[in-house]
């Protein structure tokens, strides 16, 4: 899924930052542009599965709740340390034209570290004291409501509720002000995405349940229809006259939009398990794997080449779309060899770690 998010964030950055305006007016940038709502919320979805995974895994090893809970959400804060460094990266690179506010820009990475802390905190409390099934039991519970109330208090939050006695790098991190007077959508705050990371976690515990081991192609196909019925009742209720508030936009803040897309999260995460485990990628290898191994390098490097100023490939907003298309499968090919560069150098740096540990051992 990693991988899929990639090649979504690959098309969407490179038409958005390359085609020019007559371009962007074509069936091909809108439908662009709707694919590109699914990389971060995959992203982030998938930061909460592997949360799950590991917390597990760690449960299994002995490890005593405080001290998952200290490795988990030290974990957030190195991944929101680096969303810092990629700030400050970005706006070296752009020195001068750069103000010193996109240093405190709150990008896709800072959220994804501020919902591991989130996740980690929430683990904390639902591990203490119990057992491994009760503590998936417990997180589920949790998780569940958490992204549900992030969205509905998401519209609120970005208008009626507005936290403006806060600082705007700290608001921000609730509504995506930044340093203007309303709420910017192409940034990441907490409400809503940090919503998807928690839907993740309850489904990442619920898959490492008995119960879902022992069903796991049943469980599967019902995370799918459970998908399928949750697109249809958003849906519905987004068509349904009664509205619950003052200001409701569609794209940005909606509820219903949010659980469309953890809708499609469930199905696309069904789609995958059917392709790893009888289509493709059974075949040998797979570019969608192995972008996916890479995926937060990837996803550092190209920006760079796509919106830097000094890097950047092609001219902004400028191109027709075969050179933006063009564009893009270079970008995608350079940054899949990239990948695999990256994956044979931690290969060739693991073996020659336990070369020695293997000759003292004879």
């Amino acid at each position: 899924m990693r991988g899929l998010a990639c090649v979504l964030m690959f098309q969407t950055h490179c038409y958005d930052s390359w085609l020019a305006p007559p371009a962007r007016k074509t069936s091909l940038f809108m439908w662009s542009q709707l694919g590109g709502s699914l990389p971060a919320p995959l992203f982030l979805f998938l930061a909460g599965i592997s949360f799950a995974l590991v917390t597990d895994k760690f449960r299994q090893r002995g490890a005593a709740h405080s001290q998952i809970a200290k490795i988990t959400i030290r974990r957030g804060a190195e991944i929101f340390g680096l969303g810092l460094l990629f700030r400050l990266q970005a706006f070296v690179l752009a020195w001068p034209w750069a103000p010193w506010t996109d240093l405190l820009r709150v990008d896709v990475l800072n959220t994804i570290g501020v919902s591991m802390m989130l996740m980690g905190l929430v683990c904390w409390l639902a591990a203490a004291d119990t057992s491994a099934v009760a503590m998936r039991l417990r997180s589920i519970a949790i998780a569940t409501p958490v992204a549900i109330v992030i969205p509905l208090l998401t519209p609120l939050l970005w208008t009626t509720w507005r936290l403006r006695w806060l600082p705007w790098p700290l608001e921000s991190y609730i509504c995506g002000v930044h340093t203007y007077s309303e709420p910017q959508a192409w940034l990441f705050p907490i409400f809503p995405w940090t919503g998807f990371a928690f839907a993740g976690l309850a489904v990442g515990f619920l898959l490492l349940s008995d119960w879902a081991r022992r069903r796991e192609a049943a469980v599967f196909a019902m995370l799918a229809a459970c998908g399928v019925a949750l697109i249809a009742l958003a849906r519905t209720l987004d068509h349904s006259p009664p509205q619950l508030y003052a200001v409701y936009d569609f794209w940005h803040t909606s509820p219903n939009f949010f659980f469309i897309r953890v809708g499609l999260l469930l199905v696309i995460l069904s789609a995958i398990y059917v392709w790893c485990r009888w289509g493709a990628a059974t075949w040998g290898f797979s570019p969608l794997i192995q972008l996916g191994q890479t995926s937060l390098l990837v996803y550092w490097v190209h920006i760079e080449f796509v919106y830097g100023g000094r890097l950047r490939i092609l001219p902004s907003h400028a191109n027709s779309i075969p050179v933006a298309t063009f564009g893009l499968l270079f970008i995608t090919a350079a940054m899949l060899v990239l990948s695999r560069l990256r994956t044979e150098w931690k290969s060739r740096s693991a073996l020659t770690r336990r070369a020695p540990a293997a000759a003292a051992a004879q």
